[in-house]
């Protein structure tokens, strides 16, 4: 690792999106491990990772976490979908002492609940073109006789990044986008992307509008968050302490922007500082 220092149970976790996505999954954590330290790096800079080339967001995934692992970063957590399917295993394959936990659409939970055998799955173009969702999606479509249906969401990321969780623009782009599933019988939506938690509850309007019948709808921030403590008590990092953790930001973006994000989303108030990744 290239984190000379040695690593303990009060270093903090890394968390990275390439925007504020990542967040929805840091709620998570946040609540479930109150007492563990983060680091959210947002590499808005860069954003949106979903059209861009494999080769690069791997190279950005690799600088962040060299980055956090700089700010003595105990484990990682890649929460971001595009990521986790271009670059988490270059990511293990370089640093193979480091728990690092990677955000996947939850494909399997969705099979598990639906009753019509039909999903729909909301994510990014680059999510669903890797091979690592498409073995997944294969191999439980054959196990569990399930449909998914995969839709690519293009801007909706865009959207969220932008603060437009509710305007006109953002609600076309979900009607646009969920509508077709529903009607072609997903009773279970997957929510495939860590920004799209945050339009939840405009996409729980359409299906009310749309839908006949209750739809679930998953998000996999809860499962990140279960799999981030195993890891940390497999590793005997778990934080040993009863005070509250720290929470510092960074980002290639704006910092005033990545500031409001945490005040608007999650009404958390941490330092941002500007990243030179």
């Amino acid at each position: 690792m290239s984190n000379a220092t040695p690593i303990g149970n009060e270093n903090p976790i890394g968390v990275f999106d390439s925007g504020i996505g990542g967040l929805s999954v840091l709620r998570h954590i946040c609540q479930t491990l109150p007492h563990e330290s983060l680091l959210y790096f947002a590499d808005s800079g860069f954003a949106p990772y979903g059209g861009k080339p494999e080769e690069v967001i791997v190279a950005r995934t690799l600088a962040i976490a060299e980055f956090l692992l700089k700010q003595h970063a105990k484990a990682l957590v890649v929460a971001c979908n595009t990521a986790t399917a271009a670059s988490i295993a270059a990511v293990r394959a370089r640093y193979p002492e480091l728990p690092v936990v990677g955000v996947e659409p939850g494909l399997k939970p969705a099979a598990a609940v639906t009753k019509s055998k039909v999903v729909g799955v909301l994510a990014t173009e680059r999510t669903l073109a890797s091979n690592k969702f498409n073995s997944l999606r294969q191999q439980l479509s054959a196990a569990t006789q399930v449909t998914f249906l995969p839709q690519a969401c293009v801007g909706l990321a865009d959207q969220v990044e932008k603060g437009e969780l509710q305007t006109p623009a953002t609600i076309a782009l979900l009607q646009r986008y969920v509508t077709p599933l529903l009607q072609e019988g997903a009773d279970t939506l997957v929510l495939g992307c860590t920004h799209y938690p945050f339009v939840q509850s405009t996409i729980e309007q359409i299906i009310e509008q749309t839908s006949g019948g209750p739809v679930t709808i998953i998000d996999t921030g809860e499962a990140v968050t279960r799999q981030l403590a195993r890891l940390l008590q497999q590793h005997a990092l778990q934080c040993e302490g009863n005070q509250a953790g720290t929470l510092r930001a960074f980002t290639t973006g704006e910092a005033p922007a990545l500031s409001s994000a945490f005040v608007t989303l999650l009404n958390l108030h941490p330092e941002v500082q500007k990243a030179p990744v």
